[in-house]
């Protein structure tokens, strides 16, 4: 019985280490219209960080406005 099991976990962690050493075939490459739907999400996502920044700038100096004028500066 303890041979069995010693030579079962022998063969689980032989299994285990050939498993990591295995290599993934290399991903398939891209077509023209993969990378152009990439690089218009791109994009898109550019600019709306743009405009979430512009919107917090403006957030920021309207703040920074009116607590100068509460403070009495101009």
């Amino acid at each position: 019985m303890k041979m069995l099991l010693a030579f079962l976990a022998a063969g689980t962690l032989l299994g285990a280490a050939a498993g990591l050493h295995a290599k993934l075939p290399p991903p398939a490459p891209k077509t023209d219209a993969e990378k152009k739907a990439e690089a218009d999400k791109a994009a898109a996502s550019k600019a709306k960080d743009a405009a979430d920044l512009g919107q917090a700038i403006d957030k920021a100096v309207a703040n920074y406005k009116r607590n100068a004028a509460a403070m009495g500066r101009k």
